[in-house]
């Protein structure tokens, strides 16, 4: 049976003002995607945990997937998106990180097979769509795009 969900996705831009992205296994089992995402690149990005707010949700999976350190006050809603298919349905909301510190080290596990820092105008094709609508957002100054046709 789809799942219903609420998730966050953390843009994260280094100093030439490229966007951190990780490409999620190939193997379903292996990429830990409610979604089925596998063999696509995301954002940091994850599900929130009852209880915890969307900002300590982004602090946490910054931390679990990258290593980087940030703070709730350092997270700027960009987006908000209602992401669909025949999986699951997520609430997603999106972050841009103002300010990170530490030294990026890739999550240990299968789950993600390499990353990429990537120049807002030439993104990789196999982009998640949760991802490519908050980057879109973004890029649109846009937290909100109606979704009509469902």
């Amino acid at each position: 049976m789809p799942k219903m969900g609420i998730g966050v996705g953390l843009i994260v831009l280094n100093e030439r003002n490229e966007v951190l992205l990780l490409l999620r296994n190939k193997n379903g089992k292996k990429a830990d995607s409610d979604m089925h995402l596998e063999g696509t690149y995301t954002l940091p990005s994850g599900k929130v945990k009852f209880g915890e707010s969307f900002e300590r949700a982004g602090v946490r999976k910054l931390k679990e997937e990258t290593n980087l350190d940030t703070s709730v006050g350092d997270l700027e809603v960009v987006s908000l998106a209602s992401d669909i298919n025949e999986f699951a349905h997520f609430a997603t909301i999106g972050f841009k990180v103002i300010k990170y510190e530490g030294d990026f080290k890739l999550k240990v596990s299968e789950e993600f097979e390499c990353f990429g820092w990537f120049k807002l105008d030439n993104l990789p094709s196999n982009l998640c769509f949760p991802s490519k609508k908050i980057i879109d957002n973004y890029l649109n100054n846009t937290i909100y795009v109606r979704d009509l046709s469902k």
